[in-house]
């Protein structure tokens, strides 16, 4: 049995299992700090590129959600999973 898990890689998967837990706790046990918030400072708050920001980041996340994220879903599938060197 335990010969089996080795071949199956069942020895790393529970390795992996345990670091992740272990990493999970640790970043639990980790005191929280107050968010803050920041003060408005008015010589900040009209830079042409902040206003621009403001215009870019929603296209950004419509771009990610419509295109980057299919992408990425179809490339976890075969046959592009091996054609793009895609392993686990």
């Amino acid at each position: 049995m335990k010969g089996q898990d080795f071949e199956g890689g069942g020895v790393a998967r529970r390795a992996r299992r345990w670091t992740a837990g272990l990493l999970l706790v640790l970043l639990m046990s980790v005191p929280g700090r107050a968010a803050v918030a920041e003060d408005y400072q008015p010589s900040e708050a009209g830079s042409p590129l902040r206003i621009l920001g403001y215009v870019v980041y929603p296209v950004g996340v419509v771009l990610d959600y419509l295109i980057l994220r299919p992408a990425y879903w179809v490339g976890s599938h075969e046959p592009f999973r091996t054609i793009f060197g895609r392993d686990d």
